[in-house]
């Protein structure tokens, strides 16, 4: 219990060297899942060994950091910790994000090179054991578009608050140059610029039909009300389009299922006396719904909205034309 213990002070105290502004005690409470009272405890239990703890006045409350950081000796990462960073890179690598797996790879590097040699050495054996016994499982699907340049110009016009130029071969004006304000980018099946033109509403633009790009250095004017986690969270999947309120019914047999499955963010799900569970939530994009549904086979029922059915209906009926004509059968 008293290892415990000191390993919870150390985490408050990583916390509180992570961050620039600082905590406030319901802040650290909440990130710790205490109470305020245990907060406020364990905020003086490490004030005593970290005496650099500092406070900041933020009427009508107060924050709590630790400004100069920790010293290495706190810091050494475990060898579960280099093994998730490994793996996670490893991940990106095999999905096309080579971008973000080389970021990785690099953090991987900063890490280790700042870690002490004794250090280094005790992780060694356990964390060739872990990169040896642990793998991801491919998953079939499109490989995103990755491209560095693209990646570090849109970076870099969203860090500077700048509009964003490029030429893009899409929409009804293929090669046309366009001038946008960005407010994201979307990571998905395919890699999403989310901006907007002129004075019209952000949507999405393709990386991989993004090209000549490059930040202006001119303000880019951006509505501050604007979320992307919102944005992304209206549709299922990365397509935009109407939004419905979406109601789905998994049978009984692959209900244990469903209760486990992550349908959408906003989702709520309700068990049935006969065993069903019902499944709600409001999202766009009700092809790529449609096609994710498919793999529940025949265990799931759509309830709303008519959309919805239609769709399925559609693609199904695509599907069989499909293989009807390839095998030789006449289509109907």
């Amino acid at each position: 219990m008293r290892h415990e213990k000191a390993g919870r002070l150390l985490e408050l105290a990583r916390l509180l060297a992570s961050t620039a502004e600082g905590l406030t005690l319901d802040e650290i409470a909440e990130r710790l899942g205490v109470g305020r009272r245990t907060a406020e405890r364990m905020r003086d239990a490490v004030r005593e060994v970290f005496p650099q703890l500092e406070e900041v006045e933020d009427p009508p409350t107060r924050r709590f950091r630790i400004p100069a950081g920790l010293d290495g000796l706190f810091q050494a990462p475990t060898a579960e910790e280099l093994a998730a960073l490994a793996i996670a890179a490893e991940s990106f690598a095999g999905q096309g994000a080579t971008a973000r797996a080389a970021a990785l790879r690099s953090l991987e590097q900063k890490v280790l090179s700042a870690t002490r040699a004794a250090a280094r050495r005790r992780l060694a054996p356990d964390l060739e054991a872990l990169l040896q016994a642990e793998t991801i499982a491919v998953q079939a699907g499109p490989r995103p578009f990755e491209d560095e340049t693209v990646l570090a110009a849109v970076r870099e016009a969203l860090k500077a608050a700048s509009t964003l130029a490029f030429r893009y071969d899409g929409g009804s004006q293929p090669g046309r140059v366009r001038e946008v304000a960005p407010y994201g980018i979307l990571f998905g099946r395919a890699n999403y610029l989310v901006a907007a033109e002129g004075a019209g509403r952000p949507r999405n633009w393709r990386l991989d039909r993004i090209r000549d790009v490059a930040a202006t250095g001119r303000p880019a004017r951006r509505d501050p009300a604007f979320s992307l986690q919102d944005y992304a969270d209206e549709s299922f999947g990365i397509y935009q389009d109407d939004t419905h309120d979406v109601v789905l019914r998994i049978k009984p047999a692959s209900a244990e299922g469903a209760l486990r499955w992550r349908f959408h963010s906003d989702q709520t799900l309700d068990r049935q006396a006969d065993g069903s569970v019902i499944v709600r939530f409001r999202a766009s994009g009700m092809r790529e719904l449609a096609w994710h549904l498919f793999t529940w086979g025949d265990q799931v029922e759509v309830l709303a909205p008519a959309v919805l059915k239609q769709t399925l209906i559609e693609q199904i009926e695509l599907a069989r034309r499909a293989h009807a004509t390839a095998s030789g059968a006449p289509a109907a």
